[in-house]
């Protein structure tokens, strides 16, 4: 799938090509975190964190899982790599990349876009940057970051990225705006 976009109030771009392995296992553990950011190139973020380079990082997406964020191409090797890495370790392992869809939102009003589909507060002092949120916009259960105050990053299965896209879009249309 081509990326698409769409340009309302808020820009809307769906990202066809990001690598993801999730990693379940003790986060805690030093031989996990080692292994994990060594294959991501970041630092182990904190809990409800990402540490994020562009489409590599390392998002905490709960006590016992993390996701690596690769380039799409490298994401078997590095996930074959992890196996390895972990194989005396109680980890599992797993390439998510074709299972998930990733879009970015770009704009001022991005919180708006956020606040008007999820049910949670969107102030930048609640909501802050490099903070991972998992929740459900509309019925979509997905994770979301913003990686700068006016961006965000979401994730969710792909069966439903059509759907996500095009909610999106209704979202970020212009004249819907909350507030000015």
């Amino acid at each position: 799938m081509s990326d698409r976009q769409f340009d309302g109030f808020v820009t809307v771009r769906q990202i066809s090509q990001q690598g993801m392995i999730t990693v379940r296992g003790d986060l805690a553990a030093k031989d996990i975190s080692t292994a994990l950011t060594k294959t991501a190139g970041v630092e182990m973020p904190g809990q409800s964190r990402v540490s994020v380079n562009d489409f590599n990082g390392l998002l905490w997406m709960s006590l016992d899982e993390a996701m690596v964020l690769c380039p799409f191409d490298d994401a078997e090797s590095k996930a074959a790599s992890l196996q390895d890495a972990l194989s005396s370790s109680h980890a599992l392992v797993v390439n998510v990349s074709d299972a998930r869809s990733v879009f970015d939102l770009e704009g001022p009003a991005v919180r708006q876009v956020l606040a008007k589909l999820a049910p949670l507060d969107t102030d930048p002092s609640v909501l802050q940057t490099g903070m991972l949120r998992r929740t459900r916009m509309g019925q979509v259960a997905c994770a979301f970051w913003m990686p700068t105050p006016d961006s965000a990053r979401i994730v969710c299965f792909r069966s439903v990225g059509d759907y996500m896209y095009k909610m999106l879009c209704a979202a970020a249309t212009p004249g819907t705006q909350v507030f000015a």
